[in-house]
């Protein structure tokens, strides 16, 4: 019966193969795949990097600068130092309108072409008009304490959606005195303190700076936010022709149920509009071949799903290969979808243009885009540890997590429940009095800054008693026992995993061997080396002569001879003498090989051997001593 080996294929399951497969074709074939899949790789990267620029960080900045940090000259607010409803009023009326209307050169000339549109900062064209929309609940949507209800007649709970006020208030002659609802797959926004929806009561400003100024005072003046207000937001979106980049830019302020106000800000910067100048169009091709990959790579994995039925889900690498294939068909559709919709947006936005265009829908869902496919890019990555399997010290190196893997899992358990210990304790002693334990979320955070020695100690003298008793013992249960204990786990594995390959003959050849020969030939055919000066074929033609499995032949010598021969060599003449009988072994040795995990499998049955032959060795050792105690004691007795 002839030898066969196992060889994993494209969709990673295991293939028996006869041992005749040459080792030289099978390296050549996994070499071609891996160039195959660095050329995936390669129009993946462009394709995804062509989206983002330098720029786009930039653009953020200089739009936080303007409408998040400046100050108004006549009183100092600015959009982080909100804190009531009336600071609202004077940022809306002072910062925002400076920053959304440009109608003078910094010499106060009048730019007469500007024809009511605005280019904040000279470059950045106001797409249509700014969105200000409001969230509110209801009165008497929480609970009042008996004892309290003589004195407390009204009472407004946080925002949730069922408690959202969708009645007519105010004035109730003009939309932004009625509720409007969102269309279906709006985007909610998830603020400091609440989950909003996309819907409100809603106004947009006009286009003149003098008109929105009155606007906003007559809101002001007739009472448009309440004391039901949770949120306001205040959305608009412009568009840079130098660098083709759109900034979508949302201002939120919370009004939380305790009082105050609480700011947070969303600036993205995004490419819409792809296909513009020459290096867009050489995008696009790469596009194009990145979707013939994918096709490509779908017809392989039915193939192997055809074969190998059941035992293809077996393997993590078909796993991961069908995870990048369904994130790569969404990213494709979505890349379609985003094309037709910006058109529609643009048609709409030329049609009207004192109308908000609502980008930031588009925008949300390319930062959700941007981040799946930057865990596509991440896992097409890690897919390369699946080519790279014929290097030794690759192949020790995931052995050595394989073999690990349940002693990391068992020590993970034991070190999240120490973790999550602490972390409740810290959010229980510390959450009303420190931020960077206000929730069980900071809390596990700050305990991972901890380990990282990024954290201000000074913070947990609230607590003069608990806060040093749980710092010291959390260092020293966490970071001196806990992450010790894990180094030591990961380097056990690894030398046993070094000493298992440490045995094993070193027969394979290697991906250096196989450069050379193309190297060679490739001097040879340009006349620059002679045929007989070609070592790589040498080596390579030694490695026909003798072919070697994917697995380990561990009674076949290495090309350096055996560790054996190394510490003890043979005389000459035995050397000599015996050189028929060692070709013939060798020959003998290349007709059955040993599989890698076979061969630990051996190895740990005969350390097992071993142990109880010591033990019944000593058993023995015992029993003769002991007969020997009592033939002394017979002969005593005789005399």
């Amino acid at each position: 019966m002839e030898p066969a080996v196992a060889v994993r294929g494209r969709g990673g399951g295991a293939t028996t193969i006869p041992v005749s497969y040459s080792k030289e074709t099978e390296l050549k074939r996994t070499l071609v795949e891996l160039l195959i899949y660095i050329t995936f790789l390669v129009a993946l990267s462009l394709v995804t990097f062509g989206m983002v620029s330098t720029n786009m960080y930039y653009l953020n900045k200089v739009m936080e600068d303007l409408f998040v940090e400046h100050s108004s000259e006549s009183d100092g607010i600015n959009f982080r130092s909100i804190s009531t409803h009336a600071d609202f009023w004077k940022f809306a009326e002072g910062p925002l309108l400076d920053g959304l209307y440009w109608n003078t050169w910094y010499d106060n000339r009048t730019m007469t072409d500007l024809k009511n549109t605005s280019y904040i900062f000279y470059e950045n064209l106001l797409l249509g008009v700014a969105q200000i929309r409001q969230l509110k609940v209801r009165n008497n949507t929480c609970t009042i304490y008996p004892y309290f209800q003589p004195f407390l007649k009204s009472c407004y709970s946080q925002y949730s959606y069922q408690a959202e006020d969708k009645s007519d208030f105010g004035l109730k002659n003009e939309s932004e005195w009625k509720y409007v609802s969102a269309a279906s797959f709006s985007p909610w926004y998830w603020g400091s303190v609440g989950f909003y929806g996309s819907g409100g009561f809603i106004f947009t400003l006009p286009r003149s700076k003098q008109e929105s100024m009155d606007k906003l005072e007559f809101l002001r003046k007739n009472g448009w936010i309440t004391r039901g207000t949770r949120a306001v937001f205040i959305d608009f979106s412009t568009f840079n022709a130098n660098i083709n980049l759109f900034c979508i830019v949302r201002l939120v302020v919370e009004f939380p149920a305790t009082g105050g106000a609480l700011t947070s800000s969303q600036i993205h910067s995004v490419k819409l509009l792809r296909y513009v100048s020459y290096y867009d169009y050489f995008l696009a091709s790469c596009e194009v071949a990145y979707c013939l990959f994918i096709i490509t790579f779908i017809i392989q994995e039915a193939i192997e799903i055809r074969r190998l039925k059941m035992k293809y889900f077996r393997s993590a690498w078909n796993w991961l290969d069908m995870l990048l294939i369904v994130v790569s068909i969404l990213a494709i559709c979505f890349n379609t979808y985003r094309t037709i919709e910006v058109s529609l947006l643009m048609e709409d936005l030329l049609s009207n243009a004192h109308a908000y265009p609502d980008f930031y829908f588009l925008a949300f869902w390319q930062v959700i885009y941007d981040n799946v496919i930057a865990v596509n890019v991440f896992f097409a990555w890690i897919k390369i540890f699946k080519y790279v399997t014929f290097s030794k010290t690759m192949t020790q190196l995931l052995s050595t997590l394989s073999r690990c893997a349940k002693d990391i899992i068992g020590f993970a358990i034991m070190f999240f429940i120490i973790f999550f210990a602490y972390a409740q304790f810290s959010h229980l002693v510390f959450g009303s009095q420190v931020d960077d334990f206000s929730t069980f979320q900071n809390c596990i955070f700050s305990q991972f800054r901890i380990v990282l020695g990024d954290f201000n100690f000074e913070s947990l003298e609230v607590n003069s008693i608990l806060g040093p008793i749980y710092y010291i013992s959390f260092v020293f249960f966490v970071f001196f026992l806990l992450l010790n204990m894990f180094l030591a786990i990961i380097n056990d594995t690894y030398s046993e995993v070094k000493a298992d390959f440490a045995v094993i003959p070193d027969q394979e050849l290697h991906i250096t061997d196989l450069f050379r020969q193309i190297y060679n030939k490739a001097l040879v055919k340009l006349k620059l080396r002679k045929p007989d000066t070609d070592l790589g074929d040498e080596n390579l033609e030694r490695s026909k002569e003798f072919p070697s499995t994917k697995g380990k032949d561990i009674s076949k010598p290495s090309k350096g001879g055996s560790a054996h021969e190394k510490r003890h060599p043979k005389p000459p003449k035995l050397q000599k003498g015996k050189e028929s009988l060692h070709h013939s072994d060798s020959v003998i040795a290349s007709q059955s090989s040993v599989f890698p995990e076979e061969f630990q499998q051996l190895l740990r049955r005969t350390s097992e051997l071993e142990k109880e032959l010591n033990n019944a060795n000593a058993k023995l050792s015992q029993i003769m001593k002991s007969m020997q105690r009592l033939k002394d004691a017979s002969g005593k007795t005789a005399r």
